[in-house]
């Protein structure tokens, strides 16, 4: 039976800090409301809208987004779902890449660019400022504290509120932290795929935001425990997968996303789930990250 016979809500995984934003520490990912290779508008533009809403309902008051889901397609549908905002909900957005066509993502987190993509955010969302920016990815072509100086130069004009991180390595991190105060990293990472575990344990530390994403992970073999452990308390895996973040560590702010308003109830509902001892540890062991790096 599941744990949890209540209304889903996520406020049940309890709160974190985003610099001084509160938020409660399940938040929805955004991504999936545009069309196939998260380019277009979605197959159902009423499903994709009711979404969001539902989300919010939920008791949900983050959403992250990115310019290049879309592109510009998923801050739109944000604000024609949900402006003029509800008092505390915290909308993050990305920006450093540009797109040319589905499941296409080319570099791009030039100075010019990404003053471009913030004014470009600022616009779609109806923000006067962004609560949290991210840096979607660090670009090779060019100086990542050049791309850092200027979201913080930026957010020293009131444009950005606070600044995150997304697909970085512990350099990235540290190196940006020099230029200007990080609130969050965003990159993979799951129960079954634990590349960044040091990264995390690094967020944890200096009381930084860690949001990861891909919660299923990539690999079958470890999905198959994931189903059993699903069974056996009576939840659907990817509810498994996000309670197991939740319980890896308190600074993990998982953010599920999906366009259905029915699959957002059900992944919200992990906020309440609680993995037993025993089934936490089974998980953790799947695919451990290698001593070196804990």
């Amino acid at each position: 039976m599941r744990q949890n016979t209540q209304a889903p809500s996520a406020a049940a995984a309890g709160t974190i800090q985003l610099g001084d934003c509160t938020v409660n520490r399940l938040g929805f990912g955004a991504m999936r409301i545009t069309g196939k290779g998260i380019w277009g508008p979605p197959p159902n533009r009423d499903a994709a809208l009711a979404t969001l809403r539902r989300a919010v309902e939920l008791e949900v008051n983050l959403i992250d987004t990115a310019d290049s889901y879309g592109p510009f397609i998923s801050e739109e549908l944000i604000a024609e779902a949900l402006a003029p905002y509800p008092p505390g909900l915290v909308i993050t957005t990305k920006g450093g890449w540009e797109r040319v066509g589905p499941g296409q993502w080319t570099h791009n987190a030039s100075p010019k660019h990404l003053e471009a993509a913030v004014e470009g955010s600022l616009r779609r969302l109806r923000l006067e400022r962004i609560d949290v920016y991210q840096l979607h990815v660090p670009d090779p072509a060019v100086s990542f504290d050049a791309s850092m100086e200027t979201l913080a130069r930026l957010r020293q004009q009131g444009k950005i509120r606070h600044i995150g991180l997304s697909n970085v390595t512990l350099e990235h991190l540290e190196r940006a932290r020099k230029i200007v105060p990080i609130v969050s990293v965003q990159n993979r990472y799951s129960f079954a795929d634990r590349e960044w575990d040091y990264l995390l344990n690094h967020c944890e530390q200096h009381g930084i935001a860690f949001i990861p994403w891909a919660p299923l992970g990539q690999n079958r073999q470890a999905h198959g425990v994931l189903e059993e452990v699903a069974k056996e308390i009576g939840a659907t895996a990817l509810q498994v997968a996000v309670a197991w973040l939740l319980r890896r560590s308190r600074v993990v702010l998982p953010i599920p996303g999906t366009s259905s308003a029915t699959h957002l109830e059900e992944n919200v509902a992990a906020a309440g789930i609680t993995l037993p001892d025993e089934l936490f540890q089974k998980l953790s062991e799947v695919n451990p990250p290698p001593a070196s790096l804990r």
